[in-house]
């Protein structure tokens, strides 16, 4: 298995990204607490070695970062999914536009006739995402299209490799004992400067929580106690490692789009949400006589034939349940990142504010 264009993995590097996708321990030695579990699925290797083998994954890029996803719309906040026509002689200069705004947190162009360019917005509050779109409208003489989530039916970005684990990812999420009382109401100032301590990544190092505890200047038995309150009320969507998709070989992204009937919706996003390739699976407006389609399932695939063939499975799952054809749909590859960072966690967290 290739790491990009770079070396290749190795099987014990290909089984830790198997098997800690999410689940990883929150305990106060987790890389001994890991290391045990993959000794019992028959990976040898010790605890020093499982965490110099995630530092080199995460310095070599083959890991975005090791740590906790966390769930933004959850913290407070809105985020949309926005899609604008980017004329090509024009292109360069709307770009530059879009993505000088603080707002604009990725951005990508996609294959499609008209709506070219695909950017999300992510704001404080949700009264702001018009203002943000009025001004792009302004500065590029452009129409912005909103299409924010109505319904989510799965988010769930993993991307395991062929090889050792493939279908054994390990949780470990409750090590620790049966999970705290989840987080419920404002945020505390606590609670908050620990989401943006750890929003980029966790330490490298063999006890990670003790060195945010350091840097925090509190207690690492709270912060993992606040961590695990945190997952539980969904706050953390996982925590393990994060996958360069990219750098795994995943370079087919295809987001496809459905004019799913809207009866038919909730039964179809649950079929979707099951199968394991489809990473993001949401229903959102359509806007008329722009765009048709209601319902969006994203797919990453290593190749054009591994796309098309895991594109052909969510048409049969469609199929089961209204006459595709007869409706219409697409897929939009993705062809140039435009715009990719993090989505602004410390304004997020301002409106879930004690």
């Amino acid at each position: 298995m290739q790491a990009g264009s770079d070396r290749p993995l190795t099987d014990d590097e290909i089984a830790v990204i198997n098997a800690f996708q999410g689940g990883f321990p929150i305990v106060a030695d987790p890389y001994g607490t890991a290391a045990a579990a993959l000794r019992d699925h028959g990976v040898q290797i010790d605890a020093d070695t499982l965490a110099a083998t995630i530092r080199e994954l995460t310095q070599d890029g083959v890991l975005s970062r090791f740590g906790a996803l966390i769930n933004a719309e959850a913290i407070g906040g809105a985020a949309t999914l926005v899609a604008m026509h980017a004329p090509l002689e024009r292109f360069d200069s709307i770009t530059d536009a879009v993505n000088s705004h603080d707002a604009v947190a990725h951005n990508y162009e996609r294959e499609h006739p008209h709506l070219n360019m695909w950017f999300v917005v992510s704001v404080a509050e949700p009264d702001e995402v018009g203002p943000v779109l009025d001004a792009i409208a302004a500065e590029t003489g452009q129409t912005p299209y909103n299409l924010p989530k109505q319904r989510e039916f799965r988010v769930e970005a993993k991307f395991p490799l062929a090889g050792p684990l493939a279908e054994a990812e390990i949780d470990l999420s409750d090590v620790g004992g049966p999970a705290p009382s989840p987080v419920s109401g404002p945020l505390t100032a606590a609670d908050r400067g620990l989401l943006i301590e750890v929003q980029d990544g966790f330490p490298l190092g063999r006890r990670p929580y003790a060195a945010i505890a350091d840097a925090l200047d509190t207690d690492p038995a709270w912060v993992r106690e606040r961590l695990r309150a945190l997952l539980a009320a969904g706050m953390l969507r996982r925590v393990g490692v994060i996958p360069n998709h990219y750098r795994l070989g995943y370079s087919h992204n295809g987001m496809t789009v459905w004019d799913v009937p809207d009866a038919a919706v909730e039964q179809v996003g649950a079929a979707v949400a099951e199968l394991p390739f489809v990473t993001h699976c949401y229903e959102r407006p359509r806007h008329a006589g722009v765009w048709p389609y209601n319902f969006f399932a994203m797919t990453h695939g290593r190749s054009a034939d591994e796309s098309a063939a895991r594109i052909d499975e969510v048409a049969t799952v469609m199929r089961e349940h209204f006459d595709v054809d007869a409706r219409g749909w697409d897929t939009l590859f993705s062809t140039q990142i435009l715009k990719k960072t993090g989505i602004r966690i410390a304004d997020r967290l301002e409106s879930a504010a004690a």
